[in-house]
């Protein structure tokens, strides 16, 4: 396949910039898949995740998950439309700039290097807590170092090998769920409908209570959180074959697989937990579950496998921040010498080595930043990113942007418009929350201020913005 770097408009930016290498399609709808799935790591969203759900609206978590699921199933449509129009290996940023134009897409930009950088390190933090079982004196930070170096140097090898070590690991991950869920099923503890018909959570006077219907709203905010990355496949566009159509399916496959690899596993803790009131005021619920109705050492098995999935994320999370970092050097973001470097691509792997280095070393940097601190950066970016492409599917429609999209979603202009007044009454939510949720919306604006004036200060002073894109 013969590819070449669309023209830059601007003779100024097109004098910094050179022709990029262009990847090749060597993998199948399936790989996308894989490395999608592990980008979502449904076994740490269980672990990690929902249980902030299930700390909120206790039984009632599971009508918070129908809801986050319906909304998600919303933005799924508008992924799959615009990554079926653009197949592009910026992603979303990629995809706004071409609909929104060039400043909504540099936002975009860096609003997603921000949560996605920020994303590897929190992911890679996160992993002592699972390991500490077998080696409790290690150093989260050492542990995050030893995950971010590791997945970095997975993440050089070829697309494929990636798809295949994703894979492995994937198993591993999805069978941990199919463990939790087997538990909770065989040894059922209350009826089921029951606990839909009448949810309770833990209140603050540390009993069961009814849960209202405000609480089970609120976790719904949250639990949107578990699903988060379904529609990272736009990213492995450019390496997939038959992409507007493949890339499309593998958003939607990968949100039903992540809901019910998740849901079943939320359904049967909350079906077969012995103690309701114990359980929701856990910090480890799920491990707690599992040591009581499968041992200690099954327990220690599930967290070993947690610890897997945590890498496995990693690997695909630096996958697709590197190719993000490629298409900004493609399209001349950053000085000339930094778009050169960033737009090399190894030989033989065909994967951009220089850009995944650089995305390895900036997370091994943010290692040394605060867990808590990187939570609250990232907590509400997914809103800015989720709001502008149900805004871009809506413009692309009507100005005929996205006219050549494979894919047309069903119910339109519906999921868009649902999508939005889901997303703003996740604003909502977090304006109520003081501690966290504000101070998240405050990041998260200050990110698109700071993008703003970069774009307009460094790129409009260069000349027209003109995103690049690989020539079949």
């Amino acid at each position: 396949m013969s590819e070449a770097v669309a023209p830059m408009v601007s003779s100024s930016m097109a004098a910094s910039s050179t022709v990029a290498p262009a990847f090749s399609r060597s993998m199948q709808m399936f790989g996308a898949l894989l490395i999608t799935l592990s980008s979502v790591t449904p076994a740490s969203s269980i672990f990690i995740v929902v249980p902030g759900v299930v700390e909120q609206a206790g039984t009632g978590a599971l009508l918070s998950f129908a809801g986050a699921a319906f909304i998600s199933l919303l933005t799924a449509y508008v992924y799959a439309e615009l990554s079926s129009a653009f197949p592009l290996t910026g992603g979303e940023y990629a995809i706004v700039g071409r609909t929104l134009g060039p400043l909504a897409g540099f936002i975009i930009l860096g609003v997603n290097l921000v949560v996605l950088l920020l994303n590897i390190s929190v992911v890679a933090l996160g992993l002592g807590q699972f390991i500490s079982a077998v080696l409790p004196d290690t150093s989260p930070v050492l542990d995050g170092l030893v995950c971010v170096i590791f997945t970095t140097l997975c993440a050089i090898l070829n697309v494929r090998t990636n798809a295949l070590i994703t894979g492995a690991f994937l198993l591993l991950e999805l069978l941990s769920l199919v463990v939790v869920t087997v538990l909770g099923f065989l040894y059922p503890a209350r009826p089921f409908l029951a606990m839909l018909a009448h949810p309770v959570h833990l209140n603050a006077a540390g009993t069961l209570a009814p849960t209202p219907l405000g609480v089970i709203g609120l976790a719904t905010s949250v639990a949107i959180f578990a699903f988060y990355g379904y529609g990272n496949a736009v990213y492995l566009g450019e390496e997939t074959h038959d992409a507007p159509r493949h890339i499309a399916r593998a958003v939607m496959w990968a949100l039903v697989i992540s809901v019910v690899s998740q849901a079943l596993p939320l359904a049967a803790m909350l079906h077969g937990g012995e103690h309701l009131a114990l359980l929701f005021g856990s910090d480890t619920m799920f491990g707690d579950f599992v040591s009581q109705r499968g041992g200690h050492a099954l327990g220690i098995a599930i967290n070993l496998s947690v610890a897997l999935a945590i890498i496995n994320a990693d690997i695909a999370v630096v996958v697709l921040v590197s190719r993000m970092l490629f298409s900004s050097g493609r399209d001349c973001v950053w000085p000339a010498p930094v778009n050169r470097f960033l737009t090399r691509v190894h030989p033989g792997f065909q994967s951009p080595w220089a850009a995944t280095l650089v995305t390895g070393a900036l997370a091994c940097l943010l290692c040394f930043v605060s867990l808590s601190l990187l939570l609250v950066v990232t907590g509400t970016a997914i809103v800015v990113v989720y709001g502008s492409l149900c805004v871009a599917v809506i413009v692309g429609r009507r100005t005929g942007t996205t006219a050549h999209a494979f894919y047309r979603m069903p119910f339109y202009p519906w999921p868009p418009v649902l999508a939005l007044l889901a997303l703003l009454y996740v604003v909502y939510t977090n304006l109520l929350d003081a501690k966290v949720g504000r101070p998240s919306l405050v990041a998260t604006a200050v990110t698109v201020v700071a993008s703003a004036l970069y774009y307009r200060f460094v790129l409009r002073r260069r000349g027209v913005w003109v995103l690049c894109a690989p020539e079949e």
